[in-house]
């Protein structure tokens, strides 16, 4: 468990997801460009590949991410932040969205 300060820590965010590539030599793996309502797009590298066959639908969408998160390499890629996603046992996936009309940049209360 953690307490509500902690919670307060984690920055999310909505995104608009402005490109797709498939990180070569991998089943999962894809790189998104993002925009975050900053100054430059940034790089997040996500498992979720195998949700999208056409990885293409997935520019222009806005979604969640959390912000603050430390970044990280993933196959020699740095990753910098996280795309938010739900998923159950029996293979049902959904990426976590908001409306339309919130704007990119807006952070989570």
């Amino acid at each position: 468990m953690i307490n509500i300060e902690d919670f307060k820590k984690i920055d999310i965010r909505v995104g608009q997801i402005l490109s797709v590539e498939k990180v070569p030599d991998t089943d999962k793996l894809l790189k998104l460009s993002v925009n975050l309502g900053e100054e430059s797009p940034r790089q997040i590298i996500s498992g979720i590949a195998l949700y999208f066959p056409d990885f293409s639908v997935l520019v222009g969408k806005k979604c969640m991410f959390v912000a603050n998160l430390e970044p990280r390499v993933i196959r020699g890629l740095e990753s910098q932040g996280m795309i938010l996603a739900v998923s159950t046992e029996d293979g049902k996936f959904s990426l976590l969205t908001p409306n339309d009309e919130i704007p990119v940049g807006t952070s989570a209360k």
